[in-house]
């Protein structure tokens, strides 16, 4: 990344302070290059006292200060913000969306003709820099644009380019899949806790169980399967409680859970 570049944000709610502390603590910019805009003014506060940027009330100032935009607000503000710094908005300007739902198209739709558009699904787990992050690049964006998305979004996790079409699957998985691994967690502690143990010990065990065992899979590349068979032994503790997992249907309800979350994504995009 050029050293004067600078980096702006389109809401500057927690997702945007978590990707912009990512940048800055990999490298990525200065403190002094970041530029977010909120019309909440505690929202403002809370970015520049986190991240260190400048902060403004208005989303016109954004594209006047900053050659990359990072849209980061809810999908039915998305439309508003456009309508603001449409008039500011210049083929210098690069928009990186991460508005879910929100095709390239609507975007584009909103900027001048010729803009160049990168829509993003990132997750939370950016905030200690180990997001899931995947990206597509709109009709105008060049190959530079997207060496930039996944330079940026590398640097607080792992990034992937896809198919648009595959981003609403991305974001019923990955995106909304922090809370239901919180919501394992959770369970876990309940069983621990029902089984004898106090409840920090109960909660710190799930927790580091669930890291260590993502932590395994994608350092020895192995199959989860196998990794669970190796687990397993015959007649032994874990069986047992695989056969209660698979008889209250948990496979089933999370991969309903994922197509039910892509769909509210498509739903988005549409409304």
């Amino acid at each position: 990344m050029s050293a004067d570049l600078t980096l702006g944000f389109l809401g500057a709610g927690k997702m945007a302070s978590a990707l912009a502390k990512g940048f800055v603590r990999g490298g990525l910019v200065e403190p002094g290059r970041l530029v977010a805009s909120d019309v909440v003014e505690v929202t403002r506060e809370a970015f520049a006292r986190t991240v260190g940027g400048r902060v403004t009330a208005l989303n016109e100032d954004v594209p006047r200060l900053a050659q990359v935009l990072v849209l980061a607000v809810k999908p039915d503000q998305v439309s508003g913000v456009l309508d603001d710094i449409r008039s500011c908005f210049t083929p210098e300007h690069l928009l990186i969306s991460i508005a879910a739902g929100v095709t390239i198209r609507t975007i584009e739709a909103g900027l001048p003709d010729g803009a160049r558009v990168i829509r993003v699904m990132p997750n939370t787990p950016a905030l200690v820099g180990a997001s899931a992050s995947a990206f597509a690049i709109g009709s105008r964006a060049t190959g530079d644009d997207a060496a930039l998305a996944m330079k940026l979004f590398s640097s607080v996790g792992v990034a992937m380019q896809v198919k648009e079409s595959l981003l609403d699957a991305v974001t019923g998985l990955s995106g909304s899949g922090p809370a239901y691994v919180f919501t394992v967690i959770e369970a876990l502690s309940d069983g621990g806790v029902a089984s004898g143990l106090p409840r920090e010990a109960a909660t710190r065990l799930a927790a580091q169980t669930v890291f260590g065992a993502a932590k395994m899979m994608l350092e020895t590349g192995q199959h989860p399967g196998a990794l669970r068979d190796a687990v397993t032994s015959p007649g032994g503790t874990t069986i047992e409680g695989l056969h209660e997992l698979e008889r209250a249907g948990v496979r089933s309800a999370f991969i309903s859970a994922v197509r039910a979350a892509a769909e509210k994504s498509r739903r988005l995009g549409k409304g």
